[in-house]
């Protein structure tokens, strides 16, 4: 990490404005990796744009900047950062919103952040640090500002811990080292408050009686495969549609698939127009094959959370029975 370290000082030292890019698939880490490198690039006097290529989800909202994030690429800038993700495919909205972002991400330095196991599949990256032994990119930046003396500020620190308690569910899930624990512990002793964090979680996460009926609705679609090891939701275009700006359809049910008696495997596609089809994937603890499961699909992630997105490729049916098929793969292996 070191020789990486020394490598992006000095490509962020030479850089005026820098675009720090998060995945189509944004969650509490790479949004709260973005707010905590906007904060300490600005404490280094850089011009900062934060970028994406959906419309932040409002579940997020408890993180204070969001509404700063854009949906465009700016024309002039010097050094992009992609944040919490090494796979084109999930930065595909904004190379296919303009044809000409893949030029002007090409001909600049692009720094990837990315604590996936997944091989990187963007080759006009000039730099990728990925730290697979930490729980989440923000873990990755509190090294990385730790070894290069950088800057950080209260609102840094503070979109650190919630991205970390974010990707680690609390600091329960299997990928919280004893790395994880000293980091937060630095974190509270700099001033991050984690009751006045979690608070602010809990109220973004209530939700309006229509959503609650709406939740409802998707788990009475849930369908179950191999004695109930597979758990899957298929959510069509015209709901995300309506219950997206309030949440995320998949948030709302994907937890309760994976507390079904005897379920592992727990996956909600969400089909768009077009014939795209998004897939979020989460396992439970003993079985960290999700990451695999998306590789199988040109996605990838963590190995208990993960996600892929297809342009048209497959039909959602014959999608299904894929699905189903490489899990029992997967889990047939690790049993």
């Amino acid at each position: 990490m070191e020789k990486a370290s020394k490598q992006i000082d000095k490509l962020v030292k030479a850089a005026r404005r820098v675009v720090i890019i998060q995945p189509d698939n944004p969650d509490g880490d790479s949004l709260g990796s973005s707010l905590a490198l906007e904060q300490i690039l600005m404490e280094l006097n850089k011009d900062t744009v934060m970028v994406c290529g959906v419309n932040i989800p409002s579940y997020l909202s408890y993180l204070p900047g969001k509404d700063r994030v854009e949906t465009e690429i700016p024309n002039d800038f010097d050094l992009s950062i992609l944040v919490d993700t090494s796979a084109i495919s999930l930065i595909n909205n904004l190379l296919a919103a303009d044809p000409s972002v893949k030029h002007r991400l090409s001909s600049k330095p692009l720094i990837i952040l990315d604590h996936h196991a997944s091989e990187s599949s963007i080759d006009f990256a000039s730099l990728r640090l990925n730290v697979a032994d930490a729980s989440a990119t923000s873990e990755v930046i509190y090294r990385l500002a730790k070894d290069l003396n950088w800057p950080m500020n209260l609102a840094a620190k503070n979109a650190m811990a919630a991205a970390i308690l974010s990707d680690t569910l609390g600091l329960t899930s299997p990928s919280t080292s004893p790395k994880t624990m000293y980091v937060m512990a630095e974190l509270v002793e700099g001033g991050v408050s984690l009751s006045a964090l979690e608070n602010a979680r809990r109220d973004m996460m209530r939700k309006s009686p229509e959503l609650v009926r709406y939740k409802g609705s998707l788990l009475q679609r849930i369908e179950y495969y191999d004695n109930d090891r597979i758990a899957l939701l298929t959510i069509p275009w015209p709901e995300i549609e309506k219950y997206s700006p309030s949440y995320n359809p998949s948030m709302l049910a994907i937890d309760d698939m994976r507390l079904t008696t005897n379920t592992i495997v727990a996956v909600a596609l969400k089909q768009y127009p077009e014939g795209k089809i998004t897939g979020k994937i989460r396992t439970n603890y003993g079985y960290p094959i999700a990451a695999k499961l998306a590789e199988a699909f040109k996605g990838g992630g963590h190995e208990y959370a993960s996600g892929f997105k297809l342009l048209g490729e497959v039909d959602i049916e014959t999608l299904k029975k894929e699905i189903v098929n490489k899990s029992m793969e997967l889990l047939d292996e690790v049993i």
